[in-house]
Formats: C-alpha cells, sequence, structure tokens
C-alpha cells in the first residue's frame, strides 16, 4: 500500500525551498530586468519596446517555476508513503505587507478630483468586463458542450456548472466572493481544485496578454480612435508636482516614508480584522442563501485592508505628507509591486496549461467572449486601452493586480485600479450568481 502511495502522489519538492533563497532569486530576476531595460540602445532597447519589462518580471518566476526551480507550494513524500504538503509565504508577504505599502505610497500624491475628471469611461469599461463574465460563462457553456458534453456534464454536486460558479465570482469579485459561490451552490469541495486551477492559468494568461499589450498601448490607442488627453493630462499633472518637490532624499525622509507605508499596513490590519469580525456578524444575522452570500465579501479582511489603505493614502494626499512623493515615495511603491508581480508570476506553472485541457478551453473561450465585448466597447466609445486593461484586470484580477496593471501605465494611476477593484467586490457575487443561472440553464440543454 505504501508502495502504490508513492506511486501516486508525486514528490515536487523545487530546487529552492527557503523562502529566504527564493526571495533573493526573484530579486537577482527583477535586477537583471531592470539592469537590461535600462539600456537605450542594442538588442535589449529594442526588446523592451516590444515586449514590456512588467510582464519579463512577471514570466521568468513561471518559468522557474515551470523548471522546478522555485515552487509556490510543493509536496514532499516521504520513504514511507507519507506526503507532507508546503507552501512558500513569499505572495502572503508581497499581497498582504508590500502591496497596502505599495498602494499609500503611490496614492500620497494622487489629485482625486483629477481622477475623477477621468470621465465614465473608465467605469463603463469595468461594467463590460462585468458582463463579458456574465455572459462569456453561459456561451462558453453551450460552445463547448456542442463538441464535448461530457466536459460540461456532472450530476448534482458534481455539476461542472456549480463548479464554474466559482471562477464567475472570483473574475468578477474576487476570493471572498468565490467562496460565497462555493456555499451558495455546493460544488464538490473534492473537485474544487480543479476549478482553482483553471481559474490560476486562465487568468494568469489573460494579465500576461495584457501586460504585453501595454508596451503597444500607443498604437492600441491609435486604433480605437481614443482620447487620452484626460490620462495624460493626470500623468503630467502629478509628474510637474513630483519634479517640483524633487530631492535628494536624506536618512530622514526614507524612515519617514517607511513609517507612513508599514505604519499605514498596520492599521490596515488591525482595522481589517476588527471590521471583517463586525460584518461577519452582520452577514450571519441575514436571510441564509443568496442575501447573505451577496454581502459576504464584508467578512474579507483582504477587502477591508485595501479600502482601509486607500482611504488612508486619499486622506494623506491633502496634508503635507503630499510632499515626500519629492523623496520617492512612488519609486518605492514600484519597488513593492514588482515583487508582488514576481510573486504572482511563481505561481504559474505553465506545464498546467496542458492538464484538464476540456475545463481550460471552457475558461478560455469564456475570457475570450470577455476580451472581444471589452474591445468592442471601447471601440465604439473610444475608451484608452489604460481603461480596458484595468476594467478588466479590476474583474478578473481584483484589488491583487488591477494596481499592477493601473500603474504599469504610471505609478499615479493605481489608485485607479483600486477603486474599480473594490467596486468588483461589491457586485461579484450578484453578478456570478446571474452568471451561473444561465450557465446552469445552458448545461441543461445539452
Amino acid at each position: 500500500m505504501q508502495d502504490t502511495a508513492s506511486e501516486i502522489i508525486k514528490d515536487t519538492t523545487p530546487l529552492f525551498t527557503n523562502d529566504t533563497i527564493v526571495f533573493g532569486v526573484l530579486m537577482v530576476a527583477l535586477g537583471l530586468i531592470f539592469f537590461t531595460s535600462s539600456k537605450k540602445e542594442g538588442f535589449w532597447s529594442k526588446f523592451y519596446a516590444i515586449v514590456p519589462a512588467l510582464f519579463i518580471a512577471y514570466f521568468i518566476p513561471a518559468v522557474l517555476t515551470t523548471f522546478g526551480i522555485i515552487a509556490p507550494d510543493w509536496t514532499t513524500v516521504s520513504e514511507t508513503g507519507e506526503a507532507t504538503k508546503h507552501s512558500s509565504s513569499l505572495y502572503y508577504m508581497s499581497s498582504r505587507y508590500l502591496l497596502p505599502a505599495a498602494l499609500v505610497l503611490m496614492t500620497l500624491s494622487i489629485d482625486l478630483k483629477a481622477v475623477f475628471n477621468l470621465g465614465p469611461k473608465a467605469l463603463i469599461m469595468f461594467l463590460t468586463g462585468t458582463a463579458g463574465i456574465i455572459i462569456g460563462g453561459p456561451v462558453a457553456v453551450l460552445l463547448i458542450g456542442t463538441f464535448s458534453p461530457e466536459t460540461i456534464g456532472g450530476e448534482g454536486a458534481d455539476a461542472v456548472w456549480r463548479g464554474l460558479s466559482t471562477l464567475a465570482g472570483s473574475w468578477i469579485g474576487g476570493g471572498a466572493n468565490q467562496t460565497a459561490m462555493l456555499e451558495i451552490y455546493g460544488y464538490n469541495q473534492k473537485l474544487y481544485g480543479g476549478m482553482v486551477f483553471v481559474d490560476i492559468v486562465v487568468a494568469n494568461i489573460w494579465m500576461a496578454i495584457i501586460l504585453i499589450g501595454i508596451g503597444k498601448s500607443a498604437k492600441i490607442d491609435k486604433w480605437l480612435g481614443a482620447d487620452t488627453s484626460a490620462i495624460e493630462a493626470l500623468k503630467e499633472k502629478v509628474s510637474t508636482y513630483s519634479k517640483k518637490v524633487d530631492r535628494n532624499p536624506t536618512l530622514a525622509d526614507l524612515m519617514i516614508l517607511a513609517a507612513i507605508a508599514f505604519g499605514t499596513v498596520s492599521f490596515a490590519h488591525f482595522g481589517a480584522g476588527y471590521l471583517s469580525q463586525v460584518f461577519e456578524s452582520f452577514v450571519e444575522g441575514l436571510s441564509p442563501g443568496i442575501t447573505r452570500n451577496m454581502f459576504t465579501f464584508l467578512t474579507s479582511s483582504f477587502f477591508w485592508m485595501i479600502s482601509l489603505t486607500t482611504i488612508v493614502g486619499i486622506i494623506l494626499s491633502y496634508t503635507k505628507a503630499r510632499s515626500y512623493e519629492g523623496a520617492g515615495a512612488s519609486k518605492f511603491g514600484s519597488v513593492f509591486i514588482y515583487i508582488l508581480v514576481a510573486s504572482i508570476g511563481m505561481k504559474m506553472d505553465l506545464t498546467l496549461i496542458f492538464e484538464n485541457k476540456g475545463l481550460i478551453v471552457v475558461g478560455l473561450v469564456w475570457m475570450l467572449i470577455h476580451a472581444v465585448l471589452l474591445i468592442v466597447v471601447a471601440k465604439i466609445i473610444k475608451a484608452p486601452y489604460f481603461f480596458l486593461a484595468v476594467g478588466s484586470q479590476a474583474n478578473v484580477g481584483g484589488a491583487a493586480s488591477a494596481p499592477i496593471v493601473a500603474s504599469a501605465f504610471h505609478p499615479s494611476l493605481a489608485t485607479v485600479g483600486v477603486l474599480l477593484a473594490v467596486f468588483g467586490y461589491a457586485v461579484g457575487t450578484l453578478g456570478a450568481v446571474a452568471c451561473t443561472a444561465l450557465m446552469q440553464l445552458a448545461a441543461v440543454a445539452h
């Protein structure tokens, strides 16, 4: 029996399992990326003109994971056949500590009035992305069900449409909404890992495509006929202010920036823990079923952490703390964002694309419909690629990746991504319920 267990359970231990070593590997990779991307001529200048540095920062860790050098999680198997699961803490560290620190540092110099002056197109593209997920799910089920009915089959708790409901929750809102859908539709939790797998693969492929598009945003905007004047005005306003207050930072400046960043992280975690508990009691007091699960995101400490961080950053932008942009606040924020990107890339094993092909195809078709709808609407309303990219990621990626994509255009735009992502949490469960109802009908049709 032990020999059989050893054959069934594969030992997936990577070359490096110590987070300290893995973090060093990721930092060396990021250092090389910035060293090569700083070259003004030759091969590297041409390369980075086509492929953004942000994408490479995401792709290299994915390659390292694929070749078993590093891993987000792995399984060790003892000589007796006993399996033990292990996980890296780097993504948790970067998403819970560095992401809120980055957000407050990038928000210090924000001009909230100028953000609102961007107009309604950002919200329109976000809602279009939401509609694309709601429509895309049932259409994907119908299309794939025509060629491969077994892929979207299953009965009772094993019904695939129940599992796909968790993808809808994740791709409109986030993790809290995904968990809510699992509870609402009672999908078999033994099969749930397969849906999480599809979520990771498809969402990461789409994010990679969006990052590549950032390098071609000028051409895309020209094709869309987009008016980017409001975005450029915001970027120019922040850049002008940065130059105005620019100074060689002293040790005192750096320590104050560290205090602002991680003091806010501390406050956000403290407040998030308290608020999530308060709203947990509130949500439990609601009627069971969809009504209760619509508000599950309010019990998510991650939701409150991001929200509180953003609020603190906006408040500080109206104080003298704003001047610390001149000491490099947004640059330090960008460092933290790149570390987060590397830790997200680390979660992607490229060979997984070829496993569970049927559900992966469903996810890819689903995401394609989301993308096509975004492109069509962007073309009609002449929305800039920035709104398309951030509107999509605020849905599919949520608060962890929307600010990454937004800040890739300019650090001052990170707040736009956060605000839309927070809105995604609010509409996530309701939108996912609508999507699931349609997917159930589509599945029954086969």
